[in-house]
């Protein structure tokens, strides 16, 4: 058995261009991911950075198969996913998991707290939803009084908890977390980092941390694929990264982190 949990082989996909779509006829197509091929080991925990339009939450989508690619090969526990249908997809979305970077717009805001973790489990056809909801909000450090209480009563930071629990209810080999500490305040940043950590020990999580902040990166992940304008410009341990970049576009990346010391730099 391969010691991969993703095996991605020259992925490529693209959108339709609607602001220069001609009037009749098809619009032209923009390719966001060109070609990506790399490995995630089991048990590690990712983190892919680039800035805004470098492609990689369009990656970190096609990873779960919320988006479909045009080409390539995308392998998960060495099933081909890349063109399966959903009805084939389905058993394996319990396996993989995301955790959205706005909480407050991926929470129904209409559902209570034990609602919004138990739907993925019904949907998994798990019997037992309540027992999984308490003992998920156990995980994620929340009083199990939430349960009954709706997003909008609930801090930032909460509501990320609760949509962390949400993703690991189902007690996923994989989580994508697409920037979600961007939005919360330095306290609740680490909070939430902790918990993390915790989680991937606890669970044996592989775990896909997209962000555009260097510094957040550093403190999770063990090894840090660069993008910019659709292509993996750097694909190293993280150490390495911050010591030795090899590419200019991280190089540029690594100066723009604000440090206590205007004389001090990464690399």
């Amino acid at each position: 058995m391969s010691d991969m949990i993703y095996e991605i082989r020259d992925l490529r996909l693209s959108f339709p261009d609607m602001a220069h779509k001609p009037l009749f006829g098809a619009a032209p197509r923009v390719e966001v991911l060109k070609g990506l091929s790399f490995d995630v080991p089991k048990g590690e925990v990712l983190g892919i950075v680039g800035g805004s339009g470098s492609g990689k939450s369009t990656l970190g989508r096609a990873m779960i198969r919320l988006l479909e690619p045009d080409s390539g090969t995308i392998r998960f526990e060495g099933t081909d996913i890349t063109h399966a249908e959903e009805s084939a997809l389905r058993p394996l979305r319990r396996k993989f998991q995301m955790i959205f970077q706005d909480p407050m717009s991926s929470l129904n805001p209409r559902r209570r707290v034990a609602g919004i973790i138990a739907g993925p489990l019904r949907l998994q056809g798990v019997q037992d939803t309540q027992s999984c909801v308490l003992e998920a909000l156990d995980m994620v450090g929340l009083p199990r009084s939430f349960a009954r209480r709706y997003p909008h009563e609930l801090s930032g930071g909460q509501r990320q908890r609760v949509g962390i629990a949400r993703a690991v209810a189902l007690r996923p080999d994989f989580i994508l977390a697409d920037e979600i500490v961007s939005g919360l305040d330095v306290s609740s940043q680490a909070q939430v980092l902790n918990l993390l950590e915790q989680l991937v020990k606890d669970l044996g999580l592989t775990l896909a941390f997209i962000s555009h902040d260097l510094s957040v990166i550093r403190r999770l992940c063990s090894r840090i694929i660069v993008m910019h304008r659709g292509e993996i410009v750097e694909n190293a341990p993280t150490v390495q990264v911050f010591d030795a970049p090899q590419a200019d576009y991280t190089r540029e990346l690594l100066q723009s982190i604000p440090l206590p010391d205007p004389d001090q730099v990464w690399a």
